[in-house]
């Protein structure tokens, strides 16, 4: 695998498992979970890091992935992180960019999009030329309801029903359709001809022109059609349509504790990271539902979907972030005390990092802070 290797100002700045980014609190890794899912053991084996090597204050991205800051020792922690199985390929581990609908095939939507996920995340390890994508480069499957639509996937379907998707680019539905057997090698195909024509373009809405991405792809119709972004994460108690029951978590400003980490590994069930920094463990009986969520409200997992901890979003901020000029996550968490109509992020400096697609974004000034009217 080799020495984790620190980033250097004219390479891709999104930062991996191995690729680190120093920040102001230390090395900082970011776990890609393809679909935000990670099982129970290596959740487990994340918190021991985080404990063991690092801050104890894992971050949730709104990419349903997992950053460990602080790291004293970034070979360790990439030498565990392999053997949880969290590093399947070197080469491709910052652009498995793969977000889904989290409860797909167990709650909502048209179609169960898990098995692609798995199938997708395979098809992109295998592609070399795939490697140079940059890091923000974001592939979305999503099972109907529009919740991944909603986030502007660079590549993505959007099912329609059990069988048929439409292709998205830049989260529009470029009036493409594709068959279920045909979404991956799809998605393939017009990451392929971005990593050719990208030049210094990160994200497909920053192309001129589209074509190259669509040669040889038949529309259907007029396409066009873009999905409202989904703020709010699913919490509470879901109930499945197998019978079981899914408990949705809010995670206050997207910190999870190691220690929050260690109790949510201990159900010993399937986890998934959701884009809005929440948690889903799913495929529980009603008396293990009911016993995990009397331990795990109290210790401040939000399963209220009132609750006014999910209106409000930070970026890191001081002390961590050497840009931010405030702790911003101390604001917030103010300003959670105080109801608004509106989601507000608050953020440290102009970069506006994790800045969800709706609602207020704060950027502290000298003098506090100012609304920031340009959506990011």
């Amino acid at each position: 695998m080799g020495p984790s290797m620190t980033r250097t100002r004219d390479q891709d700045a999104c930062p991996g498992a191995l690729t680190v980014h120093q920040a102001a609190d230390g090395a900082l890794v970011r776990i890609r979970l393809a679909g935000g899912a990670i099982t129970a053991a290596q959740l487990a084996t994340l918190a021991d890091v985080a404990n063991d090597l690092g801050s104890p204050a894992m971050e949730l991205t709104s990419r349903g992935n997992i950053q460990i800051r602080g790291l004293t020792d970034t070979d360790a922690a990439a030498a565990a992180l392999a053997g949880a199985g969290l590093l399947p390929s070197p080469t491709h581990e910052r652009v498995r960019n793969i977000v889904a609908s989290p409860l797909t095939g167990r709650s909502g939507g048209v179609a169960d999009v898990g098995a692609l996920v798995s199938e997708l995340d395979a098809a992109i390890q295998a592609e070399p030329e795939l490697a140079g994508l940059p890091g923000r480069f974001l592939f979305g499957l999503d099972d109907g309801r529009g919740d991944i639509s909603g986030l502007g996937p660079d590549a993505g379907v959007h099912m329609l029903d059990a069988d048929t998707g439409a292709l998205l680019l830049g989260g529009c539905d470029t009036g493409v359709p594709i068959d279920r057997a045909g979404v991956v090698p799809t998605l393939i195909t017009v990451a392929r001809r971005f990593a050719k024509v990208h030049g210094k373009a990160w994200r497909v809405g920053e192309l001129d022109d589209l074509a190259p991405l669509l040669e040889g792809l038949t529309a259907s119709g007029p396409g066009g059609q873009r999905w409202a972004p989904t703020v709010r994460p699913p919490v509470g108690w879901i109930p499945q349509r197998d019978g079981r029951v899914a408990l949705g978590a809010g995670v206050p400003l997207g910190v999870l504790s190691a220690r929050d980490a260690q109790f949510l590994a201990a159900i010993e069930a399937p986890i998934v990271i959701t884009p809005w920094r929440s948690v889903l463990v799913f495929d529980l009986d009603e008396g293990v539902a009911d016993t995990a969520l009397r331990v795990l409200a109290p210790m401040g997992l939000v399963f209220d979907e009132n609750s006014p901890w999910l209106d409000v979003s930070a970026c890191t901020g001081s002390p961590g972030c050497a840009k931010s000029l405030t702790d911003v996550r101390a604001d917030a968490a103010a300003a959670a005390q105080e109801p608004s109509a509106n989601h507000r992020h608050f953020v440290g400096c102009e970069r506006a990092c994790g800045s969800p697609p709706v609602g207020d974004v704060l950027v502290a000034t000298e003098d506090g802070y100012r609304l920031r009217i340009a959506s990011p």
